[in-house]
């Protein structure tokens, strides 16, 4: 099995499948940047929300619809409640939804995941490949009008002033910590506790930190036109549209 591909199922995949139900308890308030993006979408949009976890951003703005997706079967069951709304279980590398189709797009801290810049960007490549293409046409000032447009969200490296302390200069690839205690494991992967059981038990996922500007690098590379960008949370987002 091809290196990446191994480390990303022992440090990703395979850890949000076991703290599932866990990970989910925790996130429940839409982040600012996501929900003004929702909610500027005109009524009867139709689009993606890649890496959805728990589908919370499903029920931002009733007047869209979302295909979500999720490489976990164990969170796509819990996005699964927030209908009228479709989840599938699909990997952010090989999307498989039409291309040249879509209103918009999410991806919130999803592609830090993924363990090599190509990887990335190929990332980005397969959300941009959905998204409908820019009209012909053009405005007063020459700019292209219409087409889909995406969301993305990722961790930053410079988070000085959150819990976790890192900033320029940290290293970029960083695995990190997330404790399930036992009541927590047993609703995360449907079992009773062992009696045996350890007081807890701790998971390591793989984050790439993106420095500042890097994430425009990466979308660029994959073909992209920035629409907008900033920084959120501890995170850096952009949005983005087709050149062509």
């Amino acid at each position: 099995m091809d290196q990446a591909v191994e480390y990303e199922k022992r440090h990703v995949h395979e850890v949000y499948q076991d703290i599932a139900s866990h990970f989910s308890s925790t996130r429940y308030k839409p982040w600012p940047v996501v929900d003004k993006f929702l909610r500027s979408l005109p009524a009867g949009s139709v689009g993606l929300d890649v890496g959805c976890g728990n589908g919370k951003y499903l029920t931002v703005n009733k007047d869209v619809f979302i295909i979500a997706s999720d490489r976990s079967n164990a969170l796509v069951k819990i996005a699964r409640q927030h209908q009228p709304h479709s989840t599938v279980v699909a990997d952010i590398l090989s999307l498989p939804h039409p291309h040249d189709m879509f209103d918009f797009a999410l991806s919130i801290a999803v592609i830090h995941h993924l363990s090599s810049g190509a990887r990335r960007v190929q990332a980005i490549r397969e959300i941009l490949q959905t998204l409908k293409p820019p009209s012909k046409s053009t405005g007063p000032s020459g700019e292209k009008k219409g087409g889909g447009r995406a969301l993305i969200f990722t961790w930053a490296l410079e988070q000085k002033d959150s819990r976790r302390g890192w900033d320029r200069g940290h290293e970029q690839d960083v695995l990190v910590p997330w404790v399930l205690k036992p009541n927590a494991a047993s609703k995360s992967k449907s079992e009773p506790p062992s009696s045996n059981a350890p007081i807890s038990t701790t998971y390591h996922r793989y984050y790439h930190l993106y420095r500042e500007g890097e994430l425009q690098e990466d979308a660029i590379s994959a073909g992209a036109r920035i629409v907008d960008s900033g920084y959120d949370r501890d995170n850096w987002w952009v949005v983005l549209t087709r050149k062509d």
